[in-house]
């Protein structure tokens, strides 16, 4: 499966929820993280399972800027469907990231990509050499 991947902003961290199974102690965290598609901010909601994932994500505060690596399935239940995204990494995202590099390309704006996406940086075009620069009869017009 393709590694999934957000950023975002947290604006929710949910009760934690915990219980007992025929395997052993469970628990299990939900959050919301808000993204940008296109003009308007979306939401989505992520699960963390075992208390380690929970502890994790005690570290984040409401408001954060963060980076989540998630797992999507879905179960189908008395004829309806159930999508699970659990989160297997959430990282803070730094101010230092590094830039993308080149000019934008024409007709794909950042903002009209979907959120994880980025587009595919642009070739540059090799320096002009002495004999570009010189004038000639060679125009194609």
């Amino acid at each position: 499966m393709a590694n999934l991947e957000i950023e975002g902003r947290l604006v929710q961290k949910l009760a934690v929820q915990s219980g007992r199974s025929a395997r052993g102690d469970w628990s299990k965290q939900e959050f919301i993280l808000e993204y940008k598609e296109g003009n308007f901010p979306a939401s989505v909601c992520f699960s963390v399972w075992g208390a380690d994932k929970v502890r994790d994500l005690e570290r984040f505060q409401v408001g954060d800027q963060l980076r989540v690596s998630f797992n999507a399935s879905s179960r189908e239940f008395n004829g309806r469907w159930y999508t699970d995204l659990r989160a297997w990494r959430i990282a803070p995202l730094t101010q230092d990231a590094p830039a993308p590099q080149g000019p934008e390309p024409v007709g794909r704006a950042a903002d009209s990509m979907p959120a994880g996406f980025a587009p595919a940086p642009m070739r540059q075009a090799p320096a002009p050499t002495l004999d570009d620069l010189q004038e000639g009869d060679d125009l194609p017009f």
